[in-house]
């Protein structure tokens, strides 16, 4: 079926149950950014492929929303079809709640679903109340269309799961719960409910492979004062799993079953994440008192183990050694002719296989050339692929997963002549990324404090970015992880000493070229005085910054000198792994400006 013919096929089930529109977030019932695709019901019945979204079709029209990282996309992926785009934080844009109000206005069936297993509690229930205000609607979350519909629906993955070994954690599954169950004390908890796929393979010292690109399991976790349940498909689990789940007391029940198991919770409290738990679950909790709050084991996973920061600066190496190797290819290649950015895609990829430990990529490959690069999160595809010309900008945004942990770099490459304002807008990008790089700050500070150094420069020249500047990564796990960013947006959670943030300024002209550049940083002790703890980053990525496209005369000295001492960072550490020609390109690419 067609997305139109799918929109007729599910207005025809919403007929029968009574429904006038239905919602379709872009969720799983883990409330994850990246899902199986299983779950990837607002892709199915819209077409658009982003990680952010939510569709509604009502039985006369159909709407999407998401945000500015993917406005150019969604309007070409929708365009045939009877959604219409809706721009999150833009003048004019209605929410899902007001646009429905209006459309439903003359309707006397004033009845909305959702699938309450798929969408968190604290999103349905703001919805729910939104609703009301716009006449009286109403929303129902026991029904799932898309189980009669989507007749070729993936199935929920198998893939197997595997011991993370201690090398590479630094500390033990029975250590990391004991500090969640005296996080749960202080918060009077006697227990929890973990969905979110990143924190149970954390916890567990576990992976996976269900999610692309994520290293995750589809399970729940039910931890109480007594004991531990791991709620899974057990074909995922071979006997070396089983044995060590067994020595670590850890209760093992089908997936299917965790409704049950909230339902007989013994404890008198649990507590509940409403950002993290679906509506659905939620509610069959039979508890004496359910704690709202935010997981503990966010917080506790973004703070890495000296183990974990270890293994974060080994993965940095095999990376940057991968990308020396595919930058000192890429323009003779360019040159001579042939070459994609689904090519240059598979050549990057090609090289990190080769390196020991790596396990996947850690997202799908940005390789967008030219006005390609100003689609933010733009992906390649035989309808969209072009081939690179020896002249203008690639802005290639690619990252790893490596048994030691986690990649995620962004540059952007002068492929040959550029134009004096893709100079202009380089530099100023550049002098973004070394402003924040260069920031000391107090221990306890957010990244909205932090955020405007990224953006300063470029504001005084009227540019901005509507995405974040930056995100914390994962230790073999999630490359996008929390609670901690570094946006405009008022994001309150403290940065401590062992997180990791990416730094990731940009600037997109659309229809022109789009310029990021991006290392994944590691925040450690600067200096205590009386004023307290102060912090600086550490650049974990090791890649060379494109010099060719810079402005020399924007550029102040202390940015020059803090690019010359990265370039030389970035040659001591990894010219020891190439071979002579490597090593004689490297020593050209990072030599002092």
């Amino acid at each position: 079926m067609n997305i139109n013919e799918r929109i007729a096929a599910l207005r025809e089930v919403m007929q029968r149950e009574h429904l006038s529109a239905f919602i379709f977030p872009s969720t799983d019932p883990h409330n994850g950014e990246y899902i199986p695709d299983h779950w990837k019901g607002r892709e199915w019945i819209s077409g658009f492929n982003g990680s952010a979204g939510t569709a509604v079709v009502t039985m006369g029209s159909a709407a999407l929303w998401t945000d500015s990282r993917y406005f150019i996309a969604a309007e070409q992926q929708l365009r045939g079809t009877e959604f219409q785009l809706m721009k999150l934080k833009m003048d004019g844009t209605p929410t899902i709640a007001q646009w429905l109000g209006k459309e439903l206005y003359d309707d006397n069936n004033k009845e909305v679903g959702i699938d309450g297993m798929v969408c968190d509690t604290t999103t349905v229930e703001q919805l729910q109340a939104d609703l009301r205000k716009e006449g009286g609607i109403t929303l129902r979350t026991n029904w799932d269309p898309l189980a009669l519909i989507w007749k070729d629906r993936p199935a929920i993955p198998l893939n197997p799961v595997v011991i993370q070994p201690m090398e590479y954690t630094g500390m033990s599954f029975k250590d990391k719960l004991q500090v969640v169950r005296k996080k749960l004390r202080e918060q009077h908890a006697d227990g929890m409910l973990v969905a979110a796929l990143d924190d149970i393979a954390w916890l567990l010292n576990l992976r996976g492979a269900d999610v692309h690109c994520n290293p995750v399991f589809v399970s729940y976790l039910l931890i109480d004062t007594q004991k531990v349940t791991l709620f899974i498909d057990q074909r995922k689990l071979d006997g070396k799993v089983l044995d060590y789940l067994r020595e670590n007391d850890v209760a093992v029940e089908d997936y299917n079953k965790v409704g049950e198991g909230l339902r007989n919770y013994f404890e008198y409290t649990i507590l509940l994440d409403p950002n993290e738990i679906n509506y659905t679950l939620f509610k069959k909790c039979n508890a004496k008192e359910i704690i709202r709050g935010a997981s503990p084991i966010p917080f506790l996973k973004c703070v890495k183990t000296e183990t974990e920061q270890d293994c974060f600066r080994r993965a940095m190496t095999k990376d940057g050694v991968a990308l020396v190797k595919f930058l000192k290819w890429l323009k003779p290649a360019v040159e001579q002719g042939g070459q994609t950015e689904i090519s240059v895609d598979q050549k990057l990829t090609a090289l990190r296989a080769e390196q020991e430990g790596f396990r996947d990529i850690s997202f799908d490959t940005i390789a967008g050339y030219q006005e390609h690069g100003a689609i933010v999160h733009y992906e390649a595809t035989p309808e969209t692929d072009v081939e690179l010309k020896p002249e203008g900008l690639l802005l290639l945004d690619s990252g790893a997963q490596y048994l030691d942990g986690t990649t995620d770099i962004t540059r952007t490459i002068a492929l040959g002549p550029v134009t004096e304002e893709q100079k202009k807008v380089y530099t100023l990008v550049l002098k973004g990324h070394i402003q924040l790089e260069l920031l000391k700050f107090p221990e306890g500070a957010s990244g909205t404090q932090l955020d405007v150094m990224a953006r300063k420069d470029m504001w005084r020249e009227g540019y901005n970015y509507l995405h974040g500047t930056g995100h914390g990564v994962g230790s073999y796990l999630n490359v996008h992880e929390g609670p901690h960013q570094i946006r405009m947006e008022y994001k309150p959670a403290p940065l401590l000493p062992g997180m990791t943030v990416t730094d990731e300024p940009g600037i997109y002209l659309e229809g022109k070229f789009g310029v990021r550049i991006e290392n994944t940083l590691l925040i450690v002790p600067y200096m205590k005085t009386d004023a307290g703890q102060f912090l600086q980053f550490e650049s974990l990525t090791l890649c060379p910054i494109d010099t060719a496209p810079i402005d020399f005369s924007m550029m102040t000295d202390e940015e020059i000198a803090w690019l010359n001492d990265y370039h030389q960072t970035v040659y001591d550490r990894l010219s020891p792994y190439l071979n002579k020609e490597e090593c004689a390109w490297l020593r050209e690419a990072t030599k002092a400006v």
